[in-house]
């Protein structure tokens, strides 16, 4: 009689183990689906560059990505073809609220405002950036409305 008394009572602690265990996955599971819904996507600045090559021509394209690499392969965001622009030559971010440039490597170097980019940069508004015998002009802010998608 005791052994099926203590027997019931093990029963009912481990239903009621798997209760609260359910319970509170169930609890988790709602609270998680409620903040993704809440979670507003993080919106990232557009960023305008105006690219000036040495033949003198302009060519004027904005962004919405948070990564923009510019350089000589097909695959970079702006295409830069020029002898010496490297493959992958920089790159800009938006991280910590800011548009970041920061130089991959090339061989022949950045150059922000004419100075040498050692490491990465903040840019802001009318800043130049060099790469090679081409120069890009930054313009940063909600002036620009449409961003183009088509590769220069």
């Amino acid at each position: 009689m005791i052994g099926a008394l203590v027997l019931a009572l093990r029963i009912l602690l481990v239903l009621a183990l798997y209760a609260f265990l359910g319970w509170a996955i169930w609890t988790i599971a709602r609270d998680l689906k409620r903040a993704g819904l809440q979670a507003k996507p993080r919106d990232i600045p557009v960023i305008r560059l105006e690219v000036r090559t040495r033949s003198g021509q302009a060519v004027s394209r904005a962004f919405t990505q948070p990564e923009v690499t510019l350089g000589r392969d097909p695959v970079c965001d702006i295409l830069l073809d020029e002898e010496t622009v490297s493959a992958r030559h920089a790159k800009l971010s938006y991280h910590h609220n800011q548009w970041w440039l920061e130089d991959l490597s090339s061989t022949n170097g950045t150059n922000l405002n004419d100075a040498r980019l050692n490491t990465a940069t903040v840019l802001t508004s009318g800043d130049e950036i060099r790469c090679g015998n081409t120069h890009l002009i930054v313009s940063l802010g909600s002036d620009i409305i449409v961003p183009i998608t088509r590769k220069l």
